[in-house]
Formats: C-alpha cells, sequence, structure tokens
C-alpha cells in the first residue's frame, strides 16, 4: 500500500467520465489498497479514482457507517433532500452548500465482483453522490449555490 498523491481541480482527469472495471485482479486490490491509505491520510470522507489519477469507476468512503468499497457503483433510487456543506480532497482550500438526497439506494460490486446493495442516510448518502459524481467529471463545486474559502489550520 502507498499512499498517493490527490490531484486538483484544473487536472483534465477531474473531468472524465470514468471506464468501468472489467477485471477483478490483484491490479485492483492495489489501487483500493492505495486509496484506502490515501483516503485516511488525508483525512477525507471518500476518495474516487480519478481523484488519483485513475479514471476507473471505483470509489472508498470512510464514514462513520464503516468503510467501503466500490466498484462500478450506481445510484438506483433517491429519496428527500438534504442541504449542507462539502468539501472535496481535489478542492483544497473551499467548501460550498449543496442540496443532495436524504437516502440514496446503491448497488456495486467489491473487489472480488460480488454484487452489492446499500442504503445510505444523511451524511453517508451526501457522501455517496458526492464520490459517484466524480466518475462522471462532476464535482461539487458545479453543484454549489455558494463557494466559501476555509481558513489554513494552524
Amino acid at each position: 500500500m502507498s499512499r498517493k498523491f490527490v490531484v486538483q481541480t484544473g487536472d483534465p482527469v477531474l473531468r472524465e467520465k470514468c471506464a468501468e472495471v472489467k477485471a477483478f485482479n490483484s491490479e485492483l486490490a492495489s489501487l483500493l489498497n492505495d486509496m484506502k491509505e490515501t483516503v485516511r491520510a488525508e483525512e477525507g470522507a471518500g476518495l474516487a479514482a480519478p481523484q488519483i489519477g485513475i479514471p476507473l469507476r471505483v470509489v472508498v468512503i470512510d464514514v462513520e457507517e464503516g468503510y467501503y468499497e466500490m466498484v462500478n457503483p450506481v445510484i438506483v433510487s433517491t429519496k428527500g433532500e438534504q442541504k449542507g456543506p462539502e468539501g472535496c480532497l481535489s478542492v483544497k482550500g473551499k467548501q460550498g452548500t449543496v442540496v443532495r438526497p436524504s437516502r440514496v439506494k446503491a448497488e456495486y460490486r467489491d473487489r472480488f465482483g460480488r454484487k452489492h446493495k446499500l442504503t445510505a442516510d444523511g451524511f453517508f448518502a451526501r457522501a455517496v453522490c458526492h464520490e459517484l459524481d466524480h466518475l462522471d467529471g462532476i464535482l461539487y463545486t458545479d453543484l454549489a449555490s455558494e463557494l466559501y474559502d476555509i481558513p489554513p489550520e494552524d
């Protein structure tokens, strides 16, 4: 496992529609391991493969509900609405106010190709939506009703 560099806005990979994963092999496992190390080192809630320069449909989410590895994820239904702050490891120093569903149901595969379903509420739903948007080249800044600077930590 190794921590990877998180690309920042302006890098064209962040605007790509990512390719589906076809091979569930040691390369995918290595990518997922690196993403886990990176999201934890960066103290993020999630990370999508394009954020480390790899245009594949792979995300990891690390929230209170647990750690999730999602390969070829798809949101199959949404419910409700929540409005709140979002930030992004690829948009350092900024936050914005974004409207997201309050509940999402998603389907995905794990690192071995096994199918899974999940229901996410609240912040977990926000994280799922945010990370899956990355797979289609969408950044939260595209959806934000307002953007603001966050002061650097001492």
